[in-house]
């Protein structure tokens, strides 16, 4: 496995611990102000953050195993091109999340990073099934 997917799959963990601190954040400024801890509110802050966090902890494992299945049955620029892709598409779409001024409503930069997932996913497990 090359050092470049292993930078990849450490900054997709990383990126999902940061969503979650995110997440520690709201919830701390909200015991100061007693605002509700489960808000369902889409233009919640708080209820953004949980999402985002969310959505990466649901993509972001699945991504890693792949990568270090395909990279473990074969190598080249392919797989560290998904590696870097699944960064970029992961990196998008919780940027697009955090950024929304209400989850009710999809922008460009969230809906690609959804989108890129889905592309990088397939062409993942693919890439595995044709290598076995």
């Amino acid at each position: 496995m090359s050092d470049l997917i292993l930078v990849c799959i450490a900054l997709l963990g990383l990126l999902v611990f940061v969503l979650g601190a995110n997440v520690t954040r709201h919830r701390i400024l909200r015991s100061t102000t007693g605002e509700p801890q489960a808000p369902n509110d889409p233009t919640d802050r708080l209820l953004i953050a949980v999402r985002a966090h969310g959505n990466a902890a649901e993509y972001i494992p699945t991504l890693a195993i792949l990568l270090i299945v395909a990279s473990t049955l074969t190598s080249g620029w392919w797989i560290e091109s998904l590696a870097v892709a699944a960064l970029s598409v992961r990196a998008l779409h919780a940027f697009g999340m955090i950024t929304a001024k209400t989850l009710a409503a999809h922008g460009p930069v969230r809906d690609i990073g959804a989108f890129g997932t889905y592309i990088v996913g397939i062409s993942l497990a693919i890439t595995v099934l044709a290598n076995l």
